[in-house]
């Protein structure tokens, strides 16, 4: 290997080349500017939208990843490589991606429109497809829940976009909702009284709007009334607690009792007289039906009994030809 032949390889390319190094430069350097100066402006401008953090590093990742890319062919195609078979190659190479990772691209679809719809946000409790917690952590992927357990359940995006979500963190507000059961002999009035009351005693419970108690059922066995009061977000299951408690109590003081499921029973000494329809059942008559030549049960047996007969019986006897005499000619 002579590498006197390789020096001045290297140095007739440098010097034939030189121009089109410099301008390949040039075009990496002011390309890097220009993708810095964009990225830049648009997180200055996003910044100032309302759009969730994550849907702006999402879009910043995705304008830099196109941003880049053009900056690659555009050098490539400097350099005098032909780009077509490039281009050709890479939407081959996108259009299998995307038919491999469908699901993928589904949920990642699915959570852009979730976050960008503000469905729910971090900390919110929702009820989605029977499942619900609180809200921890939204991505382009999952979605993930914290429930009152302490389980940890991750959800994809495409399958909450398809379900029903019930977001009971959406307002700060939220309504308590009771139903009370008391004896018929109960005095509604007091007992109206007495559930209002132990709700407006609750600090934490609003008083305007009111609480409410009114009675919505005269069902088989008690009185159902419904009542509401509303509290903060954060305070419904200390609230739910304590009225149920409070309510309890106070019932037991002043002698409203909650009755259990009655039943009606009722004794017969009567003596119990069926009623009769109709007469006895008749006596039978016997039908009277004409006799027929040949039954069809005689036709059965008589083909079953009758003797075969043999090949030569059952061959027609021929008749014998009569011939007649012959006069002889004299």
């Amino acid at each position: 290997m002579n590498f006197n032949d390789v020096f001045n390889k290297i140095n007739g390319f440098f010097k034939t080349s030189i121009g089109n190094i410099v301008v390949f430069f040039a075009f990496l350097i002011l390309g890097i500017i220009i993708i810095k100066i964009i990225m830049s402006v648009l997180r200055k401008v996003l910044s100032k939208t309302k759009m969730e953090k994550i849907a702006q590093q999402f879009l910043c990742t995705i304008t830099k990843f196109v941003l880049w890319l053009v900056l690659i062919l555009i050098l490539l195609h400097r350099v005098g490589v032909d780009i077509t078979g490039l281009l050709t190659a890479f939407s081959a190479i996108i259009l299998a991606v995307g038919m491999a990772l469908q699901n993928a691209i589904a949920n990642v679809a699915n959570g852009i429109i979730i976050i960008s719809s503000h469905m729910f946000k971090k900390g919110d409790y929702v009820v989605i497809n029977g499942v619900e917690g609180s809200i921890t952590d939204i991505n382009f992927m999952f979605t993930t829940l914290i429930s009152v357990d302490n389980k940890r359940i991750t959800l994809p995006n495409s399958s909450i976009l398809n379900s029903n979500v019930t977001n009971l963190g959406a307002y700060p507000k939220r309504r308590v909702d009771f139903t009370f059961s008391v004896a018929y002999e109960s005095d509604v009035e007091l007992v109206k009284k007495i559930v209002t009351d132990v709700m407006k005693s609750d600090g934490r419970v609003y008083l305007d709007p009111a609480p409410f108690c009114r009675l919505k059922t005269l069902n088989a066995s008690s009185l159902d009334f419904f009542s509401n009061c509303w509290c903060d977000n954060a305070d419904y299951w200390d609230v739910y607690y304590y009225v149920v408690e409070n309510v309890y109590n106070e019932f037991k003081r002043n002698n409203i009792s909650v009755p259990f499921n009655q039943i009606e029973m009722r004794e017969r000494k009567d003596e119990v007289v069926m009623p009769v329809v109709g007469t006895a059942l008749p006596q039978r008559v016997e039908k009277v039906r004409e006799e027929h030549e040949h039954s069809l049960k005689d036709v059965f047996f008589n083909s079953i009994n009758k003797p075969k007969q043999s090949k030569a019986d059952a061959k027609p006897k021929k008749a014998k030809e009569k011939t007649k005499p012959t006069k002889s000619k004299k």
